[in-house]
């Protein structure tokens, strides 16, 4: 862990005992890497963990062992947050802390509430983050939202790492696919003024494209007969085109998505941002013509061969596009650019790089974040298709149905370059078998204990004013030193681009309270009737062993400062995954 108060503590006492052993004449080396400190596999090998030792072994000249026996020493005799270090082999350093190190993460999580966790490691630099980008030719459909989910939990965690995100949608609304959205949309059209059409071979054919020619056709009437039929079928374009995107930016919005920018590829052309893109390349000498065509020299930047950037009629590629949109994206002055783009992009990661390499910045300026497909499930059963679309089940069907919050958890569950199946059923389940109500269930559940102390005229008390050495409890160590590696993950979530370790963090994080709640007790019972304080809130199983435990009113204090602490961080997670923290369930 990089972060989080107690870690960055022992990190600091490991640097400052390798500064005193080296001027000690004991270490070589004239400096060192900054301490890894986790949290080791087994609980009995004691708090934290160290594997510094073995790092830097090899440079000293001698055994790991060596090494840490140095360390451990110096660390015994200089540091008083240790209560006792362990060294195992063949060096690892295993730290047991003094109970009220513990406390401080407490105190840290209370003085900072929502900002707890977050970070400056971003130090304020741009990032442009563009994701879904989905051709405005239909629907947004489950794979839109797998990438719609990823994209707005990266802007949250990047914010909360410290840059400044943008979002942006790059609306596709340029090349072929629009051209037969208009042909498509047209010939239905045609249909419902009853004239007989030869729908376009390659065309859009779902019940959607219906309901467009019936919107326009209730628009417009039969106007549209007296044109051109490329006017005509242009008109057709241009209204459904309008309408898909409405209808994309509504889906987006109610699915908890919203964008700083649509950027429209049509803008490239009108505005000759594509000309001024290929001068640059030109000036550079990356750009050749050839058999009448204008072709960009991406086999210098090891693509596999030269790409055609401009045909011989004089019409431009969605290289051409691509390449234009991303120089934009760096004349606008961005850090970082980020896309999220679906899994069958791959091969076109390094050519976009290559781009990138092209107009003078490290390639490594653009990184590209892929996404699998997602299959729908309806208790174990493969979903086909939706009734709507014809091809696909779309966001909205899916949202409308498990919820947003359900959905985006779910999405978030898993690395987005792996495959996700998606169950209906189990999206739906209010039972710990469906991994979101079972970490929103955890949050309810510590507001229902808090709205009973209150009742019982129990105030929830601040951290420095109870008795924290009261906490004694494996469960209650357990949820503290959970909660002290929130600051680390957000961190490291952030820099590797992977929001989906936070959703396994939280179910970890209720499994840890549900836990603590079914051995412990909180408040006394009420009236001597021996009723839990948490049975209102319908979880399944009853918290037997809890019944059994005398508390005393300043064990109560104690407990209800840390599960306050608890309750802090789940809404903090479960904010930065765009999902909410219910109160109530």
């Amino acid at each position: 862990m990089s972060a989080g108060i107690v870690q960055e503590q022992v990190s600091s006492a490991i640097s400052e005992a390798l500064e005193k052993v080296k001027n000690q004449g004991l270490l070589n080396s004239e400096s060192f890497p900054s301490p890894t400190v986790e949290f080791p596999k087994r609980e009995e090998w004691g708090d934290l963990s160290s594997h510094v030792a073995m790092s830097i072994a090899k440079k000293e000249g001698k055994p790991p062992r060596a090494v840490a026996d140095l360390l451990a020493e110096q660390l015994r005799t200089s540091c008083r947050i240790f209560e006792k270090i362990d060294i195992a082999p063949p060096g690892f350093l295993n730290f047991t802390l003094r109970r009220d190190c513990w406390h401080s993460v407490l105190t840290e999580i209370e003085t900072q509430g929502e900002c707890y966790g977050q970070s400056r490691i971003g130090q304020g630099r741009r990032v442009l983050l563009e994701f879904v980008s989905a051709n405005p030719t239909g629907p947004l459909h489950m794979g839109h939202g797998r990438g719609a989910a990823l994209g707005e939990a990266l802007a949250r965690l990047l914010r909360a790492a410290g840059y400044s995100v943008e979002r942006e949608y790059y609306i596709n609304d340029a090349g072929r696919q629009m051209k037969l959205l208009a042909a498509s949309v047209h010939a239905r059209y045609r249909e419902l003024e009853g004239q007989k059409v030869d729908f376009p071979e390659d065309g859009y054919h779902g019940a959607y494209i219906k309901e467009l020619a019936q919107d326009i056709q209730a628009q417009v009437g039969s106007t549209l007969l007296a044109l051109s039929m490329e006017d005509a079928q242009a008109r057709c374009g241009q209204l459904a085109y309008e309408k898909l995107l409405d209808a994309i930016k509504q889906d987006l919005s109610d699915f908890g998505i919203n964008f700083e920018t649509w950027y429209s590829e049509a803008s490239l052309f009108t505005t000759g941002k594509i000309q001024d893109a290929l001068k640059d390349l030109e000036q550079r000498d990356l750009v050749f013509k050839e058999d009448g065509a204008i072709w960009f020299r991406s086999s210098t930047f090891k693509d596999e061969k030269d790409r055609v950037v401009c045909k011989k009629d004089g019409d431009y590629t969605y290289l051409a596009s691509d390449i234009a949109y991303h120089y934009d994206k760096l004349t606008r002055g961005f850090d970082w650019l980020i896309n999220i783009w679906g899994a069958d992009h791959h091969g076109y990661v390094p050519r976009m790089q290559g781009a990138v390499e092209a107009f003078g910045y490290p390639k490594d300026r653009l990184q590209v974040v892929l996404v699998q497909m997602v299959s729908l499930l309806r208790g174990g059963e493969k979903v086909e298709m939706s009734k709507r679309s014809g091809e696909f089940v779309t966001l909205r069907e899916v949202a409308e149905e498990v919820g947003a919050d359900a959905a985006k958890f779910f999405f978030l569950m898993r690395r987005s370059d792996t495959h996700l199946e998606f169950d209906l059923e189990l999206a739906k389940k209010q039972s710990s078998e469906n991994p979101v109500y079972y970490v929103q269930y955890a949050h309810a559940r510590l507001a229902s204990l808090s709205r009973i102390a209150q009742e019982r005229g129990l105030t929830i008390p601040a951290v420095q004013n109870v008795d924290l050495s009261l906490l004694v409890a494996p469960e209650e160590f357990r949820l503290i030193k959970h909660l002290s590696s929130f600051p680390g993950l957000i961190e490291s979530c952030a820099q590797a681009l992977e929001p989906h370790r936070i959703s396994f963090y939280l179910q970890e994080l209720a499994g840890l309270l549900h836990a603590f709640y079914y051995k412990h007790r909180v408040l006394p019972p009420k009236d001597g009737d021996g009723q839990d304080d948490m049975i209102d809130t319908g979880a399944e199983g009853e918290p037997v062993e809890a019944l059994r435990e005398i508390v005393s009113p300043a064990l109560t204090q104690a407990r209800l400062a840390l599960l306050q602490q608890v309750k802090t961080v789940l809404k903090n997670g479960l904010t930065l995954l765009g999902v909410s923290a219910p109160e109530k369930m």
